[in-house]
């Protein structure tokens, strides 16, 4: 609504200095035109300067640390060289953002409603490229997934979007044959078992589905979430099994060491611990003296994979992946306390630029929509560290296979990767046992 005051600016200047801000990205201009009162400011590598040298300009004024600010880009291609920006998918509000909106609230720049970072590469060609090729480029350089190219000036970060209306699915009409339809059309990824089991399920309500409960009933209801499989009747040799998969493995707490504090029942595992002495604040609800306090303090243990998602974004797979690991620790009974996490990945050969193995084969196709090893040894292991450093965990152990041999002719690999994320984490006696709901 009115443009920042110089305080405001120099506040704004400070926080984007800060470790958030990596310098080092470049472009010839900026593609984002600021309109009205909203403000522009590239961050990257200075001009090179002789020792005593100023900067001249807006680089004198901009100037923090080591880096400088300044509303034009720090590069200039010239002849058949291409600029390229790569950034955020605008509909997309990244952590990144999240957290340098949380600085800007903090240190009274309310009005911040979005920031994000992008990246300028400048290729150095010897003759121009075609429009083709040059999306081609700019999809190599870019994760597709959480990524695009910039190639118009974007004047906000709105995306003019029409949401896709909502639909009916005519299950009472046309039976299986209409939610097949709908699976297809609408990647709900339904197995048979699942078509049967919506259409009975319907008709039976006596009400055709619409579209929106399809995707809701593909996630919430999904084996991810519910298990179905891993809890499901099994028959072996045409033989039932009284127990299920689940349930054979719960089985084995009966013969083993009874310490179990919580066990198959919440978000994590918890063994039973010792007296710990720490100090407590009298009041948790604002500043205050501490005093010493002894109380039984339990072990938890939780881990997951997250492995198609860190197949297609390793970064961001695998900061899901550990994110939604760190969710299950602190949701254990009524809140327990992170306290150190490990990592483990397995992918195929990694294929090092200059230093390529004898049995690496180059040749070897994967999903075009997946990364390459050596893009998820990479992206995986930052995703990972990333994630729990931004709340405290820090990454102690972990492990990391690549493996890869095609005997006789067939392939055996880790093609799909496996990203493991496992976490250590404290919960208090008094803590165990959640409350029941109200009503």
């Amino acid at each position: 609504d009115s443009p920042p005051s110089p305080e405001e600016l120099q506040t704004l200047l400070w926080i984007l200095g800060s470790p958030l801000a990596q310098g080092g990205d470049v472009a010839q201009r900026s593609f984002l035109r600021p309109q009205g009162p909203h403000e522009l400011l590239e961050i990257g590598p200075g001009p090179p300067r002789a020792a005593g040298d100023r900067a001249q300009g807006p680089h004198e004024l901009l100037e923090i640390g080591p880096r400088n600010f300044g509303p034009w880009s720090f590069l200039r291609p010239q002849g058949p060289h291409e600029l390229l920006e790569i950034g955020p998918r605008l509909g997309v509000c990244t952590p990144l953002s999240t957290n340098a909106v949380s600085l800007c609230h903090a240190a009274g720049l309310s009005r911040v409603r979005r920031l994000e970072r992008s990246r300028r590469i400048l290729l150095q060609l010897s003759s121009p490229v075609s429009p083709e090729v040059r999306v081609r480029l700019s999809r190599a350089l870019r994760d597709p997934v959480t990524e695009q190219l910039y190639p118009e000036p974007l004047g906000t970060f709105d995306v003019p979007a029409v949401p896709v209306p909502v639909t009916t699915i005519d299950v009472l009409g046309r039976g299986e044959r209409a939610l097949r339809e709908a699976d297809t059309e609408l990647g709900l990824a339904f197995d048979s078992w699942d078509l049967e089991f919506y259409t009975q399920l319907f008709q039976k309500a006596g009400r055709n589905p619409t579209s929106v409960e399809l995707f809701d009933l593909a996630q919430s209801n999904s084996e991810h979430s519910r298990h179905w499989f891993f809890r499901g009747h099994v028959t072996v040799d045409g033989r039932p099994v009284g127990v299920s998969l689940f349930r054979s493995l719960m089985d084995t707490q009966s013969s083993s060491h009874p310490n179990n504090v919580i066990k198959f029942c919440d978000n994590s595992s918890a063994i039973r611990g010792v007296p710990v002495a720490a100090l407590w604040p009298q009041n948790p609800a604002g500043p205050g003296p501490y005093e010493r306090r002894t109380s039984v303090r339990h072990v938890t243990f939780t881990a997951e994979t997250h492995n198609f998602p860190t197949a297609v974004a390793p970064f961001s797979g695998a900061t899901t992946g550990t994110g939604g690991r760190i969710r299950d620790v602190q949701s254990t009974g009524r809140g327990a306390h992170v306290i150190a996490g490990t990592a483990g990945y397995c992918f195929g050969n990694l294929l090092i630029p200059g230093y390529e193995q004898p049995w690496e084969d180059a040749l070897c196709p994967y999903p075009s929509a997946f990364a390459r090893p050596l893009e998820v040894a990479i992206g995986a292991s930052d995703g990972a560290s990333d994630y729990g450093n931004k709340f405290g965990e820090p990454l102690l152990a972990g492990f990391a296979r690549s493996f890869e041999v095609l005997p006789g002719g067939q392939r055996r690999e880790w093609i799909k990767p496996i990203m493991f994320s496992g976490g250590v984490g404290a919960l208090e006696d008094e803590h165990v046992k959640k409350e029941t709901p109200e009503p």
